[in-house]
């Protein structure tokens, strides 16, 4: 099956990428700039093998309080080697692409940050002191700006423990309450999981799991009180990752099928995603073109999804937008059209000091130009 085919690929080469980051990372920041894409959040589990070293000796009780305070005293030493992965990964992306030469990619004008990627799909044990790294290394590394989880949601690990893990993300965002997270959930169908795994997997990382973000979301309409759902998300800004390849591919649901025409009705704010471009060779101008054609989507639409996927990044630093959903600007810059190449002072000083306005002032240039090629018939 397609999912079959998706998921057993990473074991395949997983022994090569631990050597080959820095490759993996140039051609994703090479292929982002092709896509005219100004800021990216790339999935990683670092530090993973001193990890499984550390939780081998350490005991478990069930207890994340307990397992929190047995863990700490390896943390230092794991959050060192995290570091150094990502420092070297970086490195070697830059040598790669000629960074800082005349001969430049253009990748290296895209802005990266990575979220620590839990693997659901492990021991209890295990799936907690990845989440406690990323918490803490989220804490540490302006770099990672927050966590996720991975691996197949209908696993039997995956669907056994999902009420612990959420339980786990509730204590840990109780202790690090300014680290950002995002969840994969509701990635489902009937056909992989029985009707009581519909329910709630999308309601729990929300409520429980603290969840600003949700992964693909396809199961919404399954779930108890789905209305009541997505008017919740609608009240709360969680925005929805919505992958069209990824779920056609990997669960046969597209079209008509699919709930993105529910979640814009229910306005819960969309954005794009690849997920994941290197298994399924696509890349996030195919998934716009997709989206556009499959539900035919307006210009509009489609602009507002490319202005969320910056609007709910985890970059640090004030949206630029004072009304998100109609996207109007700042009082510094409402005197400004967004992304002019010289703004007024007072919008020139709010841009320096927010990294997250910035890219968005870069991406309302690009719109801008676009429109203005398209009104010229270039």
């Amino acid at each position: 099956s397609g999912h079959d085919h998706f998921f057993d690929t990473f074991g395949k080469f997983h022994l090569v990428t631990r050597a080959h980051r820095g490759d993996m990372l140039a051609r994703a920041v090479h292929q982002a700039a092709h896509d005219r894409e100004v800021y990216i959040e790339l999935m990683d589990t670092l530090a993973e093998a001193q990890l499984r070293s550390l939780v081998a000796r350490t005991p478990w009780d069930g207890d994340v309080a307990h397992a929190h305070a047995a863990l700490q005293p390896g943390m230092p030493a794991i959050l060192a080697q995290a570091k150094n992965e990502l420092d070297s990964a970086q490195r070697q992306m830059r040598e790669e692409l000629r960074c800082g030469s005349a001969q430049a990619d253009p990748g290296c004008d895209v802005e990266v940050r990575f979220l620590y990627q839990v693997l659901r799909g492990f021991p209890a044990q295990r799936v907690f002191a990845q989440m406690l790294t990323g918490f803490e290394l989220a804490t540490s590394d302006a770099r990672v700006v927050g966590i996720n989880m991975v691996m197949p949601e209908d696993g039997y690990l995956s669907m056994r423990d999902f009420r612990e893990q959420m339980a786990m993300l509730d204590y840990l965002h109780a202790q690090f309450p300014q680290v950002h997270i995002s969840l994969h959930a509701g990635e489902l169908s009937s056909t992989l999981v029985p009707p009581d795994g519909l329910r709630f997997h999308i309601r729990a990382s929300i409520e429980q799991g603290h969840a600003q973000r949700i992964g693909h979301g396809v199961d919404v309409m399954h779930e108890d009180r789905p209305q009541e759902l997505l008017r919740e998300m609608a009240s709360k800004q969680v925005l929805v990752e919505i992958c069209p390849t990824s779920n056609r591919s990997i669960l046969g649901i597209a079209g008509a099928d699919h709930p993105l025409p529910t979640y814009l009705a229910a306005h819960v704010p969309l954005a794009l995603a690849t997920d994941d471009e290197g298994v399924s060779r696509s890349d996030l101008t195919r998934e716009f073109a997709i989206a556009a054609s499959s539900w035919h989507l307006s210009y509009a639409t489609l602009k507002t999804m490319a202005r969320n996927s910056l609007e709910y990044a985890f970059v640090a630093g004030a949206s630029v937008w004072s009304a998100p959903i109609t996207f109007t600007p700042v009082p510094a810059c409402a005197p400004d059209m967004p992304g002019t190449a010289q703004p007024t002072s007072a919008c020139a000083a709010f841009l320096a000091g927010s990294e997250k306005a910035r890219l968005q002032w870069r991406l309302e240039a690009q719109l801008h130009g676009f429109e203005a090629g398209i009104a010229a018939g270039r």
